[in-house]
């Protein structure tokens, strides 16, 4: 949200030119379904079939107007055109998950910016392990990365996880494949980002300045990190409970903000592993157990997130516009019995969490997490060593960006080796490793540093750096 206000400010009140805002992450944050921006002097019309939803684009002044769309069962039947009323746009900022509609922009002749949800290290790690020929390594092999840091080097084991795993959820609408390339295949997002005049990163030179620079180079144009991508109000509650029904309402849940605060005072500085998936992936049902036991067996305060369908291959019941509370949301796995065995020890929340309120409280002193890189940069702002389980794809780079690179976490299986089911045994000395570890503890904390001020300065510049760009086209 941040940013895109940020782009339109920049854009179009401080400059003559007009500025398309097209980004399915501002979207994802609003309504989860996909739509156009547009500045109200640069309107777009395309027809709407008859069913069209138009979700209202949430509380308070919005300086963009919500165009009409037409999409059939793929991005492919796209068939609208774009007309411009007034001034032409000077740029098209463009989620690259979306960049199927670019040749509508294209044929306008106007200037496309891809933009990356995820962070600079996944993008890089693609790329470079691409280059490097990783998929003939054999057992025991580790390769370096020219361009990169040591640190960040692929080993044998890194070929072995398992990019698909049972208790993933599904993919997206219409059959397309978005998915990082295996390691040693070319990265999908450079056919996405090709034509593109610049790359915007959901990050920022402080967290990720070496991959930012790398790609840069390797591609021969602008790569500037813009990001974190976070509510604003993230920003300006450095060192206080963050609320997430400032930003995020209306979300079901079987506890309330208040309820979990109560909880959380009642339990000691940095005692409380916090332990969430995410919405689209998860541990397989077999894993899940193991999850409980470790849980159950550990005598550490936790917090665990249970998403509707956790275990089942298929999407979450409410990912396309089901309904929380249907017949389909009771499916997945429940940790029978556990509540009564561990009584106040742990909260198990169903459904919805208030992640950045549980990150932001004292309380906590890690987090269990899947790396999707929205969560591990609202963990790195608020401080917490994370306990890294990632599931697939990306998740696995920004996992070994913060175990090897950031150090400040651990992997959850002993040896790094993700490609065998994790147990009990490995989940309860993770989180003893990462609850007790000073080094991390220390080093989570001074990276926190980075977010104390406000939005990254290296990204504010960035930003300017991008106007420039679109001033000059």
């Amino acid at each position: 949200m941040l940013v895109v206000e940020e782009l339109y400010k920049e854009a179009v009140v401080n400059t003559s030119r007009k500025l398309i805002i097209f980004n399915g992450e501002l979207d994802r944050i609003r309504s989860g379904i996909l739509l156009i921006f547009t500045t109200t002097s640069a309107a777009t019309e395309m027809r709407a079939p008859p069913d069209a939803c138009r979700p209202d684009p949430g509380p308070g002044p919005d300086p963009t107007t919500i165009s009409s769309w037409e999409m059939g069962s793929s991005p492919s039947s796209l068939k609208g055109t774009i007309t411009f009323r007034s001034a032409r746009p000077g740029c098209v900022v463009m989620d690259v998950m979306m960049s199927w509609s670019k040749e509508i922009f294209k044929r306008e002749n106007i200037p496309i910016v891809s933009f990356f949800t995820s962070g600079a290290c996944a993008t890089a790690m693609e790329y470079a392990a691409w280059k490097a020929h990783v998929d003939d390594m054999g057992p025991n092999e580790t390769r370096v990365l020219s361009g990169l840091p040591e640190c960040m080097a692929m080993s044998y084991l890194d070929l072995k996880r398992r990019e698909q795993r049972g208790g993933g959820r599904g993919g997206k609408p219409g059959g397309m494949n978005f998915g990082p390339p295996k390691p040693g295949h070319p990265p999908r997002w450079m056919d996405e980002a090709e034509g593109s005049a610049a790359m915007l990163i959901n990050t920022c030179d402080d967290l990720e300045g070496p991959f930012l620079k790398y790609l840069a180079g390797q591609i021969g144009k602008p790569v500037l990190g813009v990001g974190p991508l976070l509510p604003e109000s993230y920003y300006k509650s450095t060192g206080s409970v963050l609320h997430d029904r400032d930003s995020r309402p209306n979300r079901e849940s079987n506890y309330t903000e208040d309820e979990i605060i109560q909880w959380l005072d009642s339990k000691p500085s940095r005692s409380v592993i916090y332990v969430s998936f995410g919405s689209e992936v998860g541990p397989t049902l077999e894993e899940y157990d193991q999850l409980a036991d470790a849980l159950g067996e550990s005598g550490r305060s936790f917090i665990w997130v249970i998403q509707p369908g956790s275990g089942k291959p298929s999407p979450p019941a409410n990912f396309f516009g089901g309904k929380p509370g249907s017949e389909a949301t009771q499916e997945g796995y429940y940790p029978q019995g556990l509540e009564e065995k561990v009584g106040d020890r742990g909260l198990i929340i169903k459904g919805w969490a208030p992640q950045l309120l549980i990150l932001s409280h004292p309380s906590t002193g890690g987090f269990l997490s899947h790396c999707g890189w929205n969560s591990t940069v609202e963990a790195i702002g608020r401080g917490i060593p994370i306990l890294a389980w990632p599931i697939r794809g990306d998740q696995f780079y920004d996992a070994k960006l913060v175990v090897k690179y950031l150090r400040m976490g651990h992997m959850v299986a002993s040896g790094d080796d993700l490609s065998e089911m994790v147990k009990k045994c490995d989940i309860m000395k993770g989180i003893e490793v990462v609850m007790d570890d000073g080094e991390v503890h220390d080093r989570a904390i001074g990276l926190r540093g980075v977010f104390e001020a406000a939005y990254p300065s290296s990204s504010g510049a960035a930003l300017k750096a991008l106007m420039e760009l679109v001033i000059s086209k």
